[in-house]
């Protein structure tokens, strides 16, 4: 059965063996492998037998199917040989492994009673296959919670996972494969799901803010030029960074709600256009021009200044900081100041549980909540599917059959060229909505099997 990425024929599900086809199919595909290898994956890395991993898969699907005390059952899994992981590490930093006495039988039963032991966000349970190729669990790893950061953004370090296969269950017949943690295909609702390029890396998007870096960079630079003494030097993408991981936590944060949202960013220029009741959008909570309105860009230029002033070298003037060495300062002013800018994320998510739009500028600022974008702009009969990151692979659809947070994303992104709208519906799908070569475009965020803080 033919099966492409993000999609399935209509009236077509699939089930563990079509996942498992799925995997096995691209495994061979240049841009599949090339997308691996840019997330550090070695593609070397030898699959299992696809009978032998056909059976983990089912097992799993199977187990999720289960209830536990009437909570779904949710688990993270982990095939790896528990000799290969440390003794004397563990959470924040480490992998904490224990073994059972004796293995235990690999069947949806036993991961049904032992799901809740091992608690999803902070533990995987151990699988190896013996000389058989037989699966059998082995014990417990406890990973702590950091590596939802990868999801939900932040700051803080995470201990990775070994190159090996992980297998997370976060709900009925909700099964993601990842190697290590990067995702290969995930299967949801009858659906295979397989990520394209994260997003967030894409040139297009980061062209569309290079205004407001730059416009940051300049009161960054007349803040060193006034400090009278030595400033590190910030990575050119470090500003570019901090914000992705807020605008992630943002969507996770809406995702998790299970009600959905819509976020507007229109171009600057708009504001006014936006506050004033245009054609275009209507905002029914609207703050009032001023500093609280524009703390997020407050935070972000408190948050570089300080990272450079603190990393200040008289003896090396030309010392460069980024993102790696944020993640693992120490320094109480940022821990606060990091704080303060995640606490503001939590704040905006908050508002889109209130139906319409949370609308802000480009340059982060929150023009308010409630936003409605008109009936009565242009209706878009088609849009583009973008299927890479930078939209170059992509294919033509009619609108028809999206929901109304949808279409208006659409009409709005028809009308104002330079808007971004980011759509998450109550199932956790999130598009992202721009005009992009001529023609409304769209770009599809795969649920990756992981449920958010």
């Amino acid at each position: 059965m033919p099966i492409t990425t993000g999609c399935m024929p209509p009236g077509v599900h699939a089930y563990p063996e079509e996942l498992v086809d799925f995997i096995f199919e691209h495994w061979s595909d240049p841009h599949f492998l090339e997308r691996l290898r840019a997330a550090g994956i070695d593609t070397a890395f030898t699959l299992p037998d696809r009978a032998v991993l056909e059976r983990i898969v089912s097992t799993c699907y199977q187990a999720s199917l289960l209830r536990e005390e009437a909570r779904q059952v949710m688990f993270r899994l982990i095939v790896h040989p528990p000799e290969l992981l440390p003794d004397d590490a563990g959470p924040p930093t480490g992998l904490h492994r224990l073994l059972f006495s004796r293995p235990r039988p690999f069947n949806e039963y036993e991961l049904h009673r032992l799901a809740p032991a091992a608690e999803f966000y902070r533990s995987l349970i151990g699988v190896t296959l013996d000389r058989g190729k037989v699966a059998q669990i082995w014990g417990v790893v406890h990973s702590g919670t950091r590596w939802m950061q990868a999801v939900y953004g932040g700051r803080k370090t995470f201990p990775p996972l070994p190159p090996c296969l992980v297998i997370y269950v976060a709900g009925p017949g909700h099964i993601s494969v990842c190697i290590g943690s990067e995702l290969l295909a995930s299967l949801n609702s009858g659906q295979i799901n397989c990520p394209s390029q994260d997003i967030f890396t894409a040139s297009w998007l980061s062209e569309s803010f290079v205004t407001v870096r730059a416009e940051m960079r300049e009161l960054h630079e007349a803040a060193r030029a006034k400090a009278g003494k030595p400033w590190a030097i910030l990575d050119q993408d470090f500003g570019r960074t901090l914000a992705q991981q807020v605008v992630r936590r943002i969507i996770s944060l809406v995702r998790n709600s299970r009600h959905g949202g819509i976020l507007v960013y229109l171009p600057q220029e708009m504001e006014e256009d936006a506050l004033a009741e245009s054609r275009f959008l209507s905002i029914k909570y609207r703050f009032r021009a001023g500093e609280p309105r524009e703390r997020f860009r407050t935070l972000m230029l408190s948050i570089m200044n300080t990272f450079a002033e603190i990393h200040g070298d008289p003896g090396n003037p030309g010392k460069v900081i980024g993102w790696q060495e944020y993640v693992t300062t120490r320094n109480e002013t940022i821990a606060l100041l990091d704080e303060a800018i995640f606490d503001l994320a939590h704040f905006i998510a908050s508002l889109s549980a209130i139906d319409g739009a949370v609308v802000m500028t480009k340059r982060q600022e929150l023009l308010g909540f409630g936003g409605v974008i008109s009936g009565d702009t242009e209706r878009v009969e088609t849009v583009i599917h973008a299927l890479d990151g930078e939209g170059n692979l992509t294919e033509e659809e009619l609108s028809e059959g999206v929901g109304t947070r949808h279409r208006a994303a659409y009409r709005l992104c028809h009308e104002v060229h330079d808007a971004i709208v980011i759509v998450i519906s109550q199932d956790g799908n999130v598009r992202l909505v721009t005009w992009r070569n001529g023609a409304v475009t769209y770009w599809d965020q795969a649920p990756t099997g992981v449920p958010e803080f």
